[in-house]
Protein backbone atom coordinates (compact mmCIF):
# COMPACT_ATOMS: atom_id res chain seq x y z
CA UNK A 1 0.00 0.00 0.00
CA UNK A 2 0.78 3.37 -1.04
CA UNK A 3 1.50 5.51 1.96
CA UNK A 4 0.94 9.59 2.40
CA UNK A 5 2.63 12.52 3.42
CA UNK A 6 1.20 15.54 3.99
CA UNK A 7 3.73 18.39 3.90
CA UNK A 8 3.90 22.18 4.73
CA UNK A 9 1.94 21.62 8.29
CA UNK A 10 1.90 25.62 10.16
CA UNK A 11 -1.63 25.72 12.18
CA UNK A 12 -3.71 24.04 14.88
CA UNK A 13 -6.30 23.36 12.40
CA UNK A 14 -3.61 21.50 10.41
CA UNK A 15 -3.48 18.74 12.86
CA UNK A 16 -6.77 18.47 14.04
CA UNK A 17 -7.76 17.35 10.19
CA UNK A 18 -4.47 15.00 10.04
CA UNK A 19 -5.48 13.32 13.26
CA UNK A 20 -8.69 12.85 11.85
CA UNK A 21 -7.82 11.55 8.48
CA UNK A 22 -4.46 9.37 9.33
CA UNK A 23 -1.68 10.08 6.79
CA UNK A 24 1.24 8.19 7.52
CA UNK A 25 3.60 11.03 7.25
CA UNK A 26 3.33 15.40 8.15
CA UNK A 27 6.09 17.07 7.38
CA UNK A 28 6.75 20.77 8.68
CA UNK A 29 9.34 22.88 6.68
CA UNK A 30 12.26 24.76 8.63
CA UNK A 31 13.38 26.17 5.58
CA UNK A 32 12.54 29.95 3.99
CA UNK A 33 9.09 29.17 2.95
CA UNK A 34 5.95 30.30 3.21
CA UNK A 35 5.26 27.13 5.21
CA UNK A 36 8.06 28.06 7.31
CA UNK A 37 7.82 26.67 11.26
CA UNK A 38 10.22 27.52 14.07
CA UNK A 39 11.24 25.73 16.52
CA UNK A 40 8.49 26.73 19.13
CA UNK A 41 5.83 26.35 16.83
CA UNK A 42 6.86 22.64 15.48
CA UNK A 43 6.93 21.72 18.95
CA UNK A 44 3.43 22.84 19.63
CA UNK A 45 1.88 21.46 16.63
CA UNK A 46 3.82 18.02 17.03
CA UNK A 47 2.78 18.17 20.97
CA UNK A 48 -0.85 17.56 19.61
CA UNK A 49 0.10 15.21 16.77
CA UNK A 50 -1.62 11.55 16.97
CA UNK A 51 0.97 9.15 17.80
CA UNK A 52 0.69 7.13 15.39
CA UNK A 53 1.59 9.59 12.15
CA UNK A 54 5.18 10.17 11.74
CA UNK A 55 6.83 13.92 11.99
CA UNK A 56 9.16 14.85 9.16
CA UNK A 57 11.39 18.15 9.07
CA UNK A 58 12.30 19.69 5.86
CA UNK A 59 15.37 21.45 5.41
CA UNK A 60 17.39 23.07 3.09
CA UNK A 61 20.99 23.45 3.35
CA UNK A 62 20.90 24.40 6.98
CA UNK A 63 23.94 24.56 9.69
CA UNK A 64 24.56 20.86 10.20
CA UNK A 65 24.19 21.34 14.16
CA UNK A 66 20.50 23.58 14.00
CA UNK A 67 19.43 20.56 11.90
CA UNK A 68 20.66 18.37 14.31
CA UNK A 69 19.10 19.93 17.31
CA UNK A 70 15.99 20.95 15.81
CA UNK A 71 15.50 17.20 14.92
CA UNK A 72 16.51 16.00 18.60
CA UNK A 73 14.60 18.43 20.82
CA UNK A 74 11.19 17.42 18.39
CA UNK A 75 12.34 13.79 18.35
CA UNK A 76 11.65 13.86 14.46
CA UNK A 77 11.27 10.64 12.61
CA UNK A 78 12.52 11.40 9.68
CA UNK A 79 14.67 14.21 9.13
CA UNK A 80 14.21 15.46 4.71
CA UNK A 81 16.83 17.42 3.22
CA UNK A 82 15.47 19.21 0.17
CA UNK A 83 18.82 20.97 -0.63
CA UNK A 84 22.81 20.11 -1.26
CA UNK A 85 23.59 18.07 1.58
CA UNK A 86 26.20 15.80 0.48
CA UNK A 87 27.31 12.12 2.19
CA UNK A 88 29.74 14.00 4.24
CA UNK A 89 26.97 16.41 5.85
CA UNK A 90 24.56 13.74 6.39
CA UNK A 91 26.27 11.25 8.05
CA UNK A 92 26.01 12.88 11.00
CA UNK A 93 22.82 12.17 11.21
CA UNK A 94 22.68 8.20 10.65
CA UNK A 95 20.47 8.02 14.27
CA UNK A 96 17.96 9.09 12.22
CA UNK A 97 15.77 7.78 8.95
CA UNK A 98 17.01 10.36 6.31
CA UNK A 99 15.40 11.24 3.56
CA UNK A 100 17.11 13.09 0.41
CA UNK A 101 15.54 15.27 -2.21
CA UNK A 102 16.49 14.52 -5.98
CA UNK A 103 15.41 17.59 -8.29
CA UNK A 104 14.35 14.82 -11.37
CA UNK A 105 16.00 15.72 -14.67
CA UNK A 106 16.46 12.71 -16.21
CA UNK A 107 16.46 8.94 -15.66
CA UNK A 108 20.03 8.70 -15.34
CA UNK A 109 20.17 10.94 -12.24
CA UNK A 110 17.87 8.43 -10.42
CA UNK A 111 19.51 5.57 -11.13
CA UNK A 112 23.07 6.92 -10.43
CA UNK A 113 22.14 7.70 -6.92
CA UNK A 114 23.97 6.75 -4.66
CA UNK A 115 23.37 7.97 -1.14
CA UNK A 116 24.75 5.52 1.23
CA UNK A 117 23.25 7.77 4.45
CA UNK A 118 19.67 7.84 2.57
CA UNK A 119 17.01 5.77 3.65
CA UNK A 120 14.36 7.49 1.08
CA UNK A 121 14.83 9.09 -2.03
CA UNK A 122 12.39 11.80 -2.92
CA UNK A 123 11.58 12.35 -6.08
CA UNK A 124 10.67 16.28 -6.76
CA UNK A 125 10.59 19.37 -9.58
CA UNK A 126 13.24 21.02 -10.15
CA UNK A 127 11.89 23.80 -8.21
CA UNK A 128 10.10 22.65 -5.17
CA UNK A 129 7.23 23.51 -3.89
CA UNK A 130 5.88 25.00 -6.86
CA UNK A 131 3.30 22.80 -7.40
CA UNK A 132 4.39 21.22 -10.28
CA UNK A 133 4.89 17.64 -11.71
CA UNK A 134 8.16 16.30 -13.53
CA UNK A 135 7.85 14.48 -16.26
CA UNK A 136 7.14 11.26 -14.30
CA UNK A 137 7.85 9.06 -17.55
CA UNK A 138 11.53 9.58 -16.48
CA UNK A 139 10.72 7.80 -13.42
CA UNK A 140 8.58 5.04 -15.01
CA UNK A 141 8.76 1.72 -12.97
CA UNK A 142 11.99 2.77 -11.82
CA UNK A 143 14.04 0.42 -8.94
CA UNK A 144 16.00 1.47 -5.91
CA UNK A 145 17.22 -0.04 -3.06
CA UNK A 146 15.69 2.92 -0.71
CA UNK A 147 12.08 4.46 -0.38
CA UNK A 148 11.13 6.12 -2.97
CA UNK A 149 8.85 9.37 -2.18
CA UNK A 150 7.16 10.63 -5.29
CA UNK A 151 6.80 14.71 -5.04
CA UNK A 152 5.82 17.82 -6.91
CA UNK A 153 2.18 18.69 -8.31
CA UNK A 154 0.71 15.84 -7.00
CA UNK A 155 -2.88 16.49 -5.68
CA UNK A 156 -6.22 14.49 -5.85
CA UNK A 157 -7.08 14.07 -9.69
CA UNK A 158 -3.48 13.36 -10.54
CA UNK A 159 -2.47 11.05 -8.08
CA UNK A 160 -3.31 7.79 -9.51
CA UNK A 161 -1.92 8.19 -12.27
CA UNK A 162 1.07 8.76 -10.54
CA UNK A 163 1.06 6.35 -8.68
CA UNK A 164 0.63 3.82 -11.59
CA UNK A 165 3.80 5.26 -13.61
CA UNK A 166 6.09 6.00 -10.79
CA UNK A 167 5.00 3.00 -8.24
CA UNK A 168 6.45 4.85 -5.10
CA UNK A 169 5.93 3.63 -1.97
CA UNK A 170 5.20 7.25 -0.26
CA UNK A 171 3.22 10.40 -2.26
CA UNK A 172 4.28 13.42 -1.18
CA UNK A 173 1.54 16.52 -1.28
CA UNK A 174 1.84 20.21 -0.21
CA UNK A 175 0.05 22.76 -2.12
CA UNK A 176 -2.23 19.85 -3.86
CA UNK A 177 -4.23 19.73 -0.80
CA UNK A 178 -4.61 23.51 -0.16
CA UNK A 179 -7.01 26.24 -0.95
CA UNK A 180 -5.73 29.51 -1.03
CA UNK A 181 -2.50 29.11 0.32
CA UNK A 182 -3.64 26.93 3.68
CA UNK A 183 -4.18 23.01 3.94
CA UNK A 184 -8.25 22.20 2.60
CA UNK A 185 -9.70 19.55 5.06
CA UNK A 186 -11.30 18.23 2.47
CA UNK A 187 -8.92 18.11 -0.29
CA UNK A 188 -6.90 16.14 3.04
CA UNK A 189 -9.99 14.08 3.41
CA UNK A 190 -10.38 13.01 -0.56
CA UNK A 191 -6.61 12.66 -1.30
CA UNK A 192 -5.96 10.17 1.42
CA UNK A 193 -9.20 8.71 0.53
CA UNK A 194 -8.41 8.32 -3.03
CA UNK A 195 -4.89 6.89 -2.19
CA UNK A 196 -5.70 4.36 -0.13
CA UNK A 197 -8.25 2.88 -2.80
CA UNK A 198 -5.20 2.53 -5.48
CA UNK A 199 -4.61 -1.20 -5.63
Amino acid sequence: MIKVKICGLKRDEDIKCVNRYKPDYVGFVFSKSKRQVNLEQAKMLIANLDSSIKSVGVFVDEALEYVYNTSKILALDVIQFHGLEDEEYMRHFNEFTIWKALKVRCREDILNLNYKYADGIVLDNKTAGSGKCFDWDIARHIKIKKDLILAGGINEENVETAAYIVNPDIVDVSSGVESQGYKDSSKIKMFIEKVRNIK
